[in-house]
C-alpha cells in the first residue's frame, strides 16, 4: 500500500509504468482512498514488459521486483541512467542474476534469495552538474570532487560549447567560466541526453548569455513553470509549448521570487548570485529536499546567501 505520487510541482508523474509492469508479473492492484493497494496472492512471476516511455523509477520498481519472481523477467526500453545501473550493481551483489544494464533491454533472473552486502552509491551527477552550471553563470571557477564526469558527458560538452573551460581532476572536475557565457540551444532526453533535472540551469545560464538560444523540454510537460519566476528577475524568455526561446541580457534585477521544486529553487538561488540587490526567495524546503547545505556550500565560496527559517 502505497500513497498516490506528489513531489515536485513539474508534470505528471503517474504509477502507470510501474503498475502496468507489476500487473504483467502477476500483481493485483486498485485504488482506494488516495492509496495504490497491490498484492501478489500467487507471487510474482517473470513477464516480457515493454516501457512506453524509459522511466528511471518504473525501470528500478520493475527490475527490483523481478530479482525474487520464478522464471526471466525482460525489460524492454528500461532507462540507462547511472542510477539504475548502480541499483543493478547493489542487487547484483546481493546475488540478483541481472544483465543489459545501461542497455535498453534488461534480462533478469528470478534467484530463491539475495544476501547481505556493503555497498557505497554512485556521486549525484545532477548536483554535479548544478556545481558545474553555477560556475559557469557567475564565471566563477568551482572544483567539484568526488564526482564522475563520465556521468555527465552532454552537459559538459554544453558547458564547453558556452565557453567554460571543463577539465579532469584526479576525482572530479573543474569549471572555469572566465568571460560572458555563450547561449546554447538544449533539448532534453532521457539518459544520456541532456537531463531534465539540468534544465532549469541551462535556462538560466541562457538568461544572462551572448545571444539567444531555445531549450526543448520532452520529459515533463510542466517543468518550464519556473521560468515565470525567472522573468520576475528580469529574465526575456517566452514558452511555447514545449520549447522556451531566450535572449540574454547582461544582467538579472532582485525580485521576490518563489521556488516550485528542487531543481527550479537551485536555478533562482544562483540566478539571484547574479541579479542586482537582494533576492529572497520562498519554499526554500523544495531545495533543501536536494541540497541539504546550500547556502553553506555558496557561502564557502564566496556567495553572499543567509537561509531565513
Amino acid at each position: 500500500e502505497v500513497a498516490l505520487p506528489g513531489g515536485d510541482a513539474i508534470g505528471s508523474r503517474g504509477l502507470d509504468y510501474h503498475i502496468k509492469g507489476l500487473i504483467e508479473m502477476g500483481v493485483k492492484v486498485h485504488n482506494e482512498h488516495g492509496y495504490v493497494i497491490a498484492k501478489a496472492p500467487e507471487g510474482l512471476h517473470g513477464a516480457s514488459i515493454a516501457l512506453d516511455f524509459p522511466s528511471v523509477g518504473a525501470t528500478e520498481n520493475i527490475m527490483t521486483a523481478a530479482v525474487l519472481a520464478k522464471g526471466v523477467t525482460i525489460l524492454d526500453n528500461a532507462a540507462r541512467e547511472p542510477d539504475v545501473v548502480d541499483l543493478g550493481n547493489f542487487l547484483i551483489a546481493m546475488g540478483a542474476d541481472i544483465e543489459g544494464l545501461g542497455t535498453p533491454t534488461i534480462t533478469i533472473r528470478g534467484v530463491t534469495s539475495l544476501t547481505p552486502t556493503r555497498h557505497t552509491t554512485i556521486p549525484d551527477r545532477i548536483v554535479t552538474g548544478t556545481w558545474a552550471f553555477a560556475a559557469a553563470i557567475t564565471e566563477g571557477d568551482i572544483s567539484i570532487h568526488r564526482c564522475d564526469p563520465s556521468h555527465l558527458e552532454v552537459p559538459l560538452e554544453k558547458l564547453t560549447s558556452a565557453g567554460a573551460v571543463v577539465t579532469t581532476t584526479s576525482d572530479g572536475i573543474r569549471v572555469r567560466m572566465e568571460k560572458r557565457p555563450k547561449a546554447i540551444d538544449v533539448s532534453t532526453l532521457p539518459y544520456p541526453g541532456f537531463p531534465t533535472d539540468l534544465q532549469p540551469f541551462i535556462i538560466t545560464m541562457n538568461s544572462i548569455a551572448e545571444g539567444d538560444a531555445i531549450v526543448t523540454e520532452n520529459v515533463f510537460e510542466s517543468r518550464f513553470i519556473f521560468v515565470n519566476e525567472l522573468l520576475r528577475l528580469g529574465a526575456q524568455i517566452k514558452v511555447d509549448g514545449h520549447h522556451a526561446a531566450t535572449v540574454g541580457i547582461d544582467r538579472l534585477s532582485s525580485a521576490p521570487v518563489v521556488a516550485t521544486d528542487i531543481r527550479a529553487g537551485a536555478g533562482l538561488v544562483i540566478a539571484a548570485l547574479v541579479a542586482d540587490g537582494v533576492t529572497i526567495i520562498e519554499g526554500g524546503f523544495h531545495i533543501d529536499r536536494g541540497y541539504p547545505s546550500f547556502a553553506e556550500q555558496l557561502r564557502s565560496l564566496g556567495a553572499d546567501v543567509t537561509r531565513v527559517d
